[in-house]
């Protein structure tokens, strides 16, 4: 008897919850505007690198104010082992100005502004406002979007996509927990090289055919 999509979808819930009860946010930060900074620089950078070189930048700014007394170059010298940092330290000395000079200094709490403010898409906007502000959203990093389409959620065409999808099926009221969940388990079980889709305790049920192939 084949299973249903909400049955296949409520058991990958299920198996996720017994994994990961308690999942912590991977980037170190301090508050809204550190946690802003952090995903700013995970942009094709590792979370471990990240919180390697967050605190070398937090130690000399770790606010708009301070940070805006910086220059773009002085940013981009301590940033560059997150990669892009010529982009990355324009976006993070141009959205501190932005703060100051808009918000008093605060990060605002919608996606529409958060968006508005120099490199920030609308995945670090996701993040943001699910894990500072408890807002549900559900950001689709590298790992969502391969284990979307391995477990035959998602079509795998774009991020976008991915996101629809994963929104339409699961509960709204999980998804700020879930998309970390999926991300430790697409690190731990499920990772993009040298996979085994046999012994992964969610492909072996539900993954594609062709994983299965040699």
């Amino acid at each position: 008897m084949a299973i249903s999509k909400k049955e296949k979808v409520d058991d990958i819930i299920e198996i996720l919850e017994k994994l990961y009860p308690e999942v912590p946010i991977p980037l170190d930060h301090k508050d809204t505007y550190t946690l802003l900074i952090a995903v700013l620089l995970s942009a094709q950078c590792t979370d471990k690198k990240v919180n390697e070189i967050t605190p070398l930048l937090f130690a000399k700014a770790d606010n708009p104010f301070d940070m805006v007394k910086l220059t773009p170059d002085q940013i981009r010298v301590i940033i560059r082992p997150c990669g892009l940092s010529p982009r990355k330290s324009k976006a993070i000395f141009d959205l501190s100005h932005i703060l100051i000079e808009k918000y008093e200094g605060e990060v605002p709490n919608t996606f529409e502004a958060l968006e508005e403010l120099p490199g920030v898409g609308h995945k670090t906007a996701s993040v943001v406002m699910a894990q500072a502000f408890g807002v549900p959203a559900f950001p689709v990093d590298t790992h969502i979007h391969r284990l979307a389409w391995r477990w035959n959620l998602s079509t795998g065409k774009n991020v976008t996509k991915t996101e629809s999808d994963c929104k339409r099926l699961f509960p709204k009221e999980k998804w700020n927990k879930l998309h970390l969940q999926i991300i430790f388990f697409g690190r731990e079980y499920c990772p993009a090289k040298r996979h085994d889709p046999h012994v992964c305790p969610i492909c072996s049920k539900y993954g594609r055919k062709v994983l299965f192939k040699k």
